[in-house]
């Protein structure tokens, strides 16, 4: 069993398989029923009405007795209402100033604007969802025609997305998904490198995408092909405009090389996606002391996921850096509390069939286990949908909880590794930085041998403990960001970007 806190009146199942009815816990209760791997199990008695904690907080009150020995599980369990944005804890937990980690590096490619990449990677974005299938034939002829020549490139991607036409782009909140676009383009990992693909006649045209570099520019422009230009006579002749204006921008990708960089050129992202119930006990802590270990070092760590953050919202605002940063993450969760009401929804939507069956009852016990990979570090600012990390230090980059658009939006921010936890287990990946996967448990590690590159179940079967494997998540970045290939890349997995459009639509 794992008991998260001394005053926690639950525990979870750390066996494989479970336990049946009528094993006896150590210092505990006899099971009465059959529990499965990362369900709950009551250690004393907890009357109808009473308080059920993990992790030292109320997840929920019991719905009916429930003896010690029972299983305790969504359907027992009422949800607490979510903490009131009045009120709430200002600065109250400073952190005093770590003694900084000097002397690591990694072998990155440094970029004009002084950002560095870790990988070296062709990117063709495009304006609108129309342009996606004739972008993806050049990319697969990009791919097999012309990246043997050029052995420094790490690879060629398309930046697909369902956006650009069809929509009110004029619209409230229909600013996020084109800032999304723009930044996701000046990712480091792209080496200030701009390819464009439009097709003509969308709202979002490309002096809108990237004023700084269409605008005022006439009707041509060397890192632009749109499809509907006369010069254009049949199919072919834009795959070859697009070829050729991809050979341009090779040849200078081919040109970068790597070289030393401090640790705090680093942007790390963290999520976690398919959790369970021991996401917060296995690798979700130990990617905590792994970001605590980057704030050290000067590296910049964006955590996110508002919908699974916004239940501990108490605990944010008192390690925020300044009242500033405490007042924008209330902001943010505002929004969100704004969103589900304007939406006819509340936050039960989360958590999903899957979080369930893993041992996670509603979201209240899905945040506390979220907010651990944070660490502890003092959170020296927030990022909006769609804008660019600008601070250092520990951020909060606020997203929807969706696996890819947490991602997209954390690219948009300008991560360059990404660091994603699971337990029920998920082939994500992203095409545009290297994804290093941590499986929560060693059952899921063993199965999915060939897609997690870190197995935290260690953690539960006491073969390491949360600070070594911290720390060998810490070096794992190094490597990785020097470049090391992750499953994820080995295997090529590519996700399609998805736009967080608040928006209506026409």
């Amino acid at each position: 069993m794992i008991r998260m806190r001394a005053g926690d009146n639950v525990a979870i199942v750390a066996n494989d398989r479970g336990l049946p009815a009528g094993a006896r816990i150590p210092d505990g209760p006899t099971l009465l029923e059959a529990i499965p791997q990362g369900h709950k199990v009551a250690l004393c008695d907890i009357p109808e009405g009473g308080a059920i904690v993990r992790y030292g907080v109320v997840i929920g009150h019991a719905t009916r007795p429930l003896p010690a020995g029972s299983w305790v599980y969504e359907a027992v369990m009422r949800m607490p209402p979510a903490p009131s944005l009045d009120e709430l804890p200002i600065c109250t937990a400073p952190v005093p100033d770590p003694e900084p980690l000097a002397g690591y590096t990694f072998q990155g490619y440094r970029n004009a604007d002084g950002s560095v990449g870790t990988r070296n990677i062709l990117a063709i974005t495009m304006t609108v969802q129309c342009v996606a299938g004739v972008a993806d034939i050049a990319l697969e002829r990009i791919r097999r025609e012309l990246l043997p020549r050029y052995p420094n490139v790490d690879g060629a991607v398309a930046l697909h997305h369902g956006y650009g036409c069809g929509v009110a782009i004029d619209a409230p909140g229909a600013s996020i998904p084109v800032k999304t676009l723009r930044h996701i383009a000046q990712n480091p990992n792209f080496g200030g490198e701009v390819m464009l693909v439009s097709l003509g006649c969308e709202k979002l045209q490309p002096e809108r995408l990237m004023p700084e570099r269409f605008k005022d520019r006439g009707e041509t422009h060397p890192d632009l092909v749109r499809l509907q230009d006369e010069r254009h006579v049949g199919f072919g002749s834009m795959i070859d405009d697009i070829l050729a204006m991809a050979e341009t921008h090779l040849e200078r990708l081919n040109r970068r090389r790597r070289e030393t960089c401090p640790a705090s050129d680093l942007v790390v992202g963290v999520q976690c996606g398919g959790s369970d119930a021991f996401s917060g006990a296995t690798a979700n802590p130990a990617v905590g002391h792994a970001a605590d270990l980057l704030v050290r070092a000067g590296a910049t760590v964006m955590f996110s996921e508002v919908t699974e953050v916004r239940d501990g919202i108490d605990q944010l605002t008192a390690r925020a850096a300044t009242p500033e940063v405490a007042r924008d993450l209330i902001r943010e969760m505002a929004w969100y509390d704004d969103y589900l009401r304007r939406g006819q929804a509340d936050r039960s939507a989360n958590t999903t069939p899957g979080n369930k069956r893993g041992g996670l009852s509603n979201i209240v016990e899905k945040a506390m286990g979220s907010i651990v990979k944070s660490g502890t570090m003092p959170i020296r600012g927030v990022v909006p949908p769609g804008e660019r990390a600008r601070d250092k230090g520990l951020l909060y980059a606020a997203t929807p909880a969706g696996d890819f658009v947490c991602g997209t939006l954390q690219l948009a921010a300008g991560m360059n590794v990404h660091i994603f936890t699971t337990g029920r287990g998920t082939p994500y990946g992203l095409a545009e930085v290297p994804v290093i996967k941590v499986a929560t448990r060693s059952d899921l590690a063993r199965r999915w041998h060939d897609l997690m590159d870190i197995d935290a179940g260690r953690i539960a079967s006491g073969e390491a403990s949360i600070e070594a494997l911290g720390q060998e998540l810490f070096e794992r970045i190094l490597e990785v960001a020097s470049g090391r290939k992750t499953w994820a890349e080995h295997w090529g997995i590519v996700n399609d970007l998805v736009l967080f459009n608040p928006g209506p639509v026409t």
